[in-house]
This record gives structure tokens, C-alpha cells and sequence, in this order.
């Protein structure tokens, strides 16, 4: 396995580089961080990326991408971070939604939704976490029931997050009874600006809110199907499976950790804590490896779970280990939140603080990852 760049994904990477680090999408980003309650979205930086065809670079171009590679995708995700973009607005359309729609979707549903995501002008969310379905999502109870030609949908999502701000979303329903909980979903393309669609926030300690879902007998249409009728757990597994890299993990983790160095360096720590911190920059570094290897995976047309769900499961558990260390090494300077002027950059351990805990949640729990690595790679419970 050979992970070293190409002239091409280098001169890509600088690209992006120098789009954001221009004065003004700095400028940009550190309002967001400056402003509390503030929630970064739709950024004007996104419309920027798409406009020179960088916000999707692996899609086709004939949907606003750059017919580049899924290293690049990759790319962007470490470079947003980097920089401090909010990424979770990127995240669900194009690496998720954006991924189901090019595997799944049908021609005029592409044409139809991928361009406006492209340009940075159009956001999606999922619609799959429901009150007594979570990492169970075969327990979900969101019905859609046939009406004509379309179906009428009646649930209740939650933990979704972007909602608010999101044209559509992917949303998964029972549509058949079965002996088997995992057959009879099927995933639906649902408008979220329509009547019967209620969205309502779920405060958390985040920066980026959740959101409650309330879908009252809503009418879709087959046109809105994504794939086949009852066949959306294959779907949403497809997708998540490729989805689940750690990329966006190791990056926050690299970024924290990178803050906390910047403000202690080594000297004046005890010797305890300048080996924590270096041991934590050999972890984040291997959460890195392990990160790009399921990058190198999907590149190479293979699709391996167990490496996917190690790769979830150490950058999660390393980036909330990094947030723990950095705040307890730098001290209560790293307790500033972004509004303080002497915040280190802009709050970014404090908001570290707050966005870590749930990295072992995100994607897939940290226990379910590892119900995946010892059956299905060590058979342990065969």
C-alpha cells in the first residue's frame, strides 16, 4: 500500500489550501467561532469551493464535480478541518447523501439534486436515528404507507443534524412487515420544506444542534425512492461502510492536539506530561494511517468492514482521548470559548471539550465497532 501523494492530489491539496486560507474565508470562519449560539452551515466557503469545481471533487463533472478521485474527497475533509470550516454540512451531503445518490440514484434524481450540492448552494441531511432506533436502526418505526402512486410517511426522527437548514433528506421507513427486521426498509428522498414536515432543535453541548423530525403522513412520490422498495438496509450499509473511514476524526484529533502543542510546546511540562502528549501524536498519527488505508480500500474498489470499523473506532476514541489531554495539559486557558479574546484560537480546545464525547457515537458507536471486529474479523462470536 503506497499512500504517498500524487503531483496531481498535491497540487489539489494546495489548491484548497490557498482558497482557505484567503483573508476573507478566515474571516468567515472566525465569526462563527466569535458568535455564540452561532452554528456554521451554508458558508459562503462552500459556494466559493464550488464555483472552482472543489466541493465534490469525486463526482462526475456532469454533477458539479471534478471527476477526481476519493483521495481528494479526502483531501477537502482534512483541509476543512484544518482550517476550521465547519464540515458537517459537507460531510452528510456530499460524503453521505451525495454518495447514495451516485450509488442508488437514478439519472433524473441526479440531475435533479446532485449540481446544487456541487456549488455549495444546496445542503441534505439523514433522517435515520429514531427515539428507540439508534445504532439498532432495524428497530425503527417510521412507516410509509401506500397512497396512489407515491406513500404517505408518519415518524419520528432524532439526532439529526443540519436539518434546519437542509432542502432534503434521506430518510429510511418500514414499508413492509417482515419476520426478518432488517428487510422491508426502503429509503426515501424527502423534500424538508414542505407542510407536514415539523423540524425542532435538540440542544446539545456542541456546537452543531441536533434536531427533532416529525413527519405527519407527508406524500412522496416513486420518484423519491431511492434504489429499490424494501431494499434500503442493503443501501444504508453500502453507504455508511464507505462512509466510515475516520477521516474527519483523526483530522479534529490532529488539529486539537496541534493547538495544544502550539501553546505548551514541550517545555515547562513534567516529563508525565510532555510522554502523554507524544504518545497521543503517535496515536493520532496511526488513527491517520489507518484512515487513508480504508481511503486506499475504496480507491482500489474493495469494501472491508472490519478495516473500516478499526479505523472508526481508534480515531474516535483517540480524538476524545486528545480533547482530555490537551485541556488538562494547556489548563484553563483551553477553557476559553470563542467569544474570549484570549481563546486560544478561537475557543478551539473548548469547543474540543464539548464536540469530543460524541466522537465514539458518530458513525456507528465505539461498541459496535468492535462487534464488528471481533465477528467479522476475528469470529470471535461465530
Amino acid at each position: 500500500m503506497d499512500l504517498a501523494p500524487t503531483p496531481e492530489q498535491r497540487a489539489y491539496r494546495d489548491e484548497v489550501r490557498a482558497l482557505l486560507g484567503t483573508d476573507e474565508v478566515r474571516a468567515e470562519t472566525a465569526a462563527i467561532r466569535t458568535r455564540p449560539g452561532t452554528e456554521g452551515g451554508l458558508l459562503d466557503v462552500y459556494r466559493r469551493l464550488g464555483e472552482r469545481g472543489l466541493l465534490a471533487p469525486n463526482w462526475p463533472r456532469e454533477y458539479g464535480g471534478s471527476g477526481r478521485g476519493i483521495a481528494e474527497k479526502a483531501i477537502l475533509t482534512e483541509e476543512l478541518i484544518a482550517h476550521g470550516v465547519p464540515d458537517i454540512a459537507h460531510t452528510l451531503s456530499v460524503d453521505i447523501v451525495g454518495l447514495a445518490l451516485l450509488l442508488f440514484g437514478t439519472d433524473r434524481q441526479k440531475e435533479r439534486l446532485l449540481p446544487p450540492i456541487a456549488r455549495g448552494e444546496s445542503v441534505a441531511g439523514v433522517l435515520f436515528s429514531e427515539p428507540e432506533a439508534g445504532s439498532d436502526l432495524s428497530a425503527l418505526s417510521t412507516r410509509a404507507e401506500r397512497d396512489g402512486d407515491g406513500w404517505r410517511l408518519s415518524g419520528r426522527k432524532v439526532y439529526s443534524a443540519k436539518t434546519q437548514l437542509a432542502d432534503f433528506a434521506l430518510c429510511a421507513a418500514r414499508t413492509t412487515e417482515s419476520e426478518v427486521r432488517f428487510h422491508g426498509i426502503t429509503v426515501f428522498l424527502v423534500p424538508l420544506r414542505t407542510p407536514g414536515v415539523g423540524v425542532e432543535p435538540l440542544w446539545n453541548i456542541g456546537d452543531e444542534r441536533f434536531n427533532e423530525v416529525t413527519l405527519s403522513g407527508i406524500r412522496v412520490t416513486e420518484e423519491d425512492v431511492l434504489g429499490t422498495v424494501d431494499d434500503g438496509w442493503r443501501i444504508i450499509g453500502e453507504v455508511l461502510g464507505l462512509e466510515r473511514t475516520g477521516i474527519e476524526f483523526q483530522a479534529k484529533a490532529r488539529r486539537w492536539l496541534d493547538a495544544a502543542l502550539e501553546r505548551t510546546g514541550t517545555a515547562g511540562l513534567s516529563p508525565a506530561e510532555a510522554g502523554r502528549l507524544v504518545a497521543l501524536d503517535a496515536e493520532v498519527r496511526a488513527a491517520r494511517l489507518l484512515a487513508w488505508r480504508c481511503v486506499d480500500d475504496i480507491h482500489a474498489g474493495r469494501s472491508d468492514e472490519v478495516r473500516s470499523a478499526m479505523a472508526k473506532y481508534w480515531a474516535g476514541e483517540t480524538g476524545r482521548e486528545v480533547a482530555l489531554a490537551a485541556s488538562e495539559t494547556v489548563g484553563l486557558d483551553a477553557l476559553l470559548a470563542g467569544d474570549d479574546e484570549e481563546s486560544l484560537g478561537h475557543g478551539v480546545l473548548e469547543a474540543a471539550c464539548r464536540e469530543a464525547p460524541g466522537l465514539p457515537l458518530a458513525s456507528g458507536t465505539s461498541e459496535v465497532m468492535l462487534t464488528v471486529i471481533a465477528s467479522a474479523g476475528l469470529g470471535l462470536l461465530a
